[in-house]
């Protein structure tokens, strides 16, 4: 690949490296038995979307440190989007979101399989007082387990592609220890979610769960590991996380606001989950510190509730449009992408990774799903 970075080009790197990975792992898989073909289809269809910006990430990471192109560090990159896959399976589930991309979510999916599976069972011999039939196990509730099964698998999925890329030991061996943060601190981010869902809307804790949950594992990681893995300087290291931590604040912002305002149909997202869920955003606590009291009684009618339509979407989006909320997001993300930006004017890096670091970040923010 030459200094003139060609994102679609990268984008099929990645592609071919995660379908051939996945298709070999669930054949694999689906060779310990045929009742496991449901879930196999699932590990082989679970990271087919996505522009790959974290595998760019890390790519970039390499590249600015003043590596060249490599295959076995793109096959390395591509662990990051396994990564990605395992968190959407968990998030999906701890959401009990219904759609991704358009798609059924991986539990959601692997219920209707089950569901189907049970009505063709046939129990010839009546059963005694007491015994307990295979169909009588709740559907939903399997579905949910095999599901919670699938996105810990493509974790360690991950990480074996990234031992097996064909990097050096030695090279791999300096990213080792950062694997670890980087699966410490996305679970705390999902736990702090978790934790304050429900609660009282806070900008500072929204932003906090913001950053562990989806900032450091987008941007920041990722390029560390790139970095780490070329042998990167410290003054250098300090730099990708001056630019990566902004930058996926600023992700997860733009997502917050796709997730209610964005049109469902491009999104591939169901507008109205972030409210059945009561989920923490910055979106949400804006909106309420600025609402009077009449206002808020009506936000704490709505948040978490399962009956949600279409007209009381249109009655939120109203009144977070009344109180600017939606404005004030919008400064929160430029302001984070302008300190992300400004942090490569230091960097000392090729000009050509700063263009590609640059371009990463509109992409990665200026975007309608």
């Amino acid at each position: 690949m030459s200094d003139c970075w060609d994102p679609a080009a990268f984008k099929t790197r990645v592609d071919g490296v995660l379908r051939a990975f996945l298709d070999e792992e669930a054949g694999h898989f689906a060779a310990v038995d045929d009742a496991l073909a449901p879930v196999a289809e699932q590990l082989r269809n679970a990271a087919g979307h996505g522009k790959r910006l974290r595998a760019a990430f890390c790519y970039w990471g390499w590249r600015a440190a003043g590596q060249p192109d490599s295959d076995a560090l793109v096959r390395a990159a591509a662990s990051m989007e396994l990564v990605h896959a395992a968190a959407i399976v968990h998030d999906d589930l701890i959401d009990d979101s219904g759609l991704r991309h358009g798609l059924p979510t991986a539990h959601v999916a692997l219920e209707a399989v089950l569901a189907a599976a049970s009505k063709t069972r046939r129990h010839p011999a009546p059963r005694t007082p007491g015994e307990a039939r295979d169909d009588d196990r709740p559907v939903r509730a399997a579905a949910r387990s095999l599901a919670m099964l699938v996105g810990d698998h493509l974790m360690a999925l991950a990480g074996q592609l990234f031992v097996t890329s064909g990097l050096p030991a030695a090279y791999l061996a300096r990213a080792r220890g950062l694997w670890a943060v980087l699966a410490r601190e996305l679970v705390a981010g999902e736990c702090l979610e978790i934790l304050h869902t429900g609660g009282p809307p806070d900008t500072g804790t929204s932003l906090k769960v913001v950053r562990y949950k989806t900032a450091k594992y987008t941007v920041e990681h990722p390029l560390l590991i790139g970095g780490l893995l070329a042998g990167a300087t410290p003054a250098l290291r300090d730099t990708y996380s001056a630019y990566g931590l902004p930058l996926g604040e600023a992700f997860q912002l733009r997502d917050d606001l796709l997730g209610l305002f964005g049109d469902p149909e491009r999104t591939g997202k169901a507008g109205l989950d972030d409210l059945r869920a009561h989920r923490p955003t910055a979106l949400l606590a804006e909106t309420w510190q600025a609402a009077d009291a009449s206002q808020r009684e009506l936000l704490a009618d709505l948040l978490g509730r399962s009956d949600l339509d279409g007209t009381h979407l249109r009655d939120v989006r109203d009144l977070m449009l009344e109180l600017k909320a939606p404005q004030r997001v919008e400064r929160m993300i430029l302001a984070r992408v302008e300190r992300a930006t400004r942090a490569l004017d230091h960097a000392g890096t090729p000009p050509h990774a700063r263009r590609a670091l640059r371009e990463l970040a509109r992409r990665a923010t200026d975007r309608i799903h």
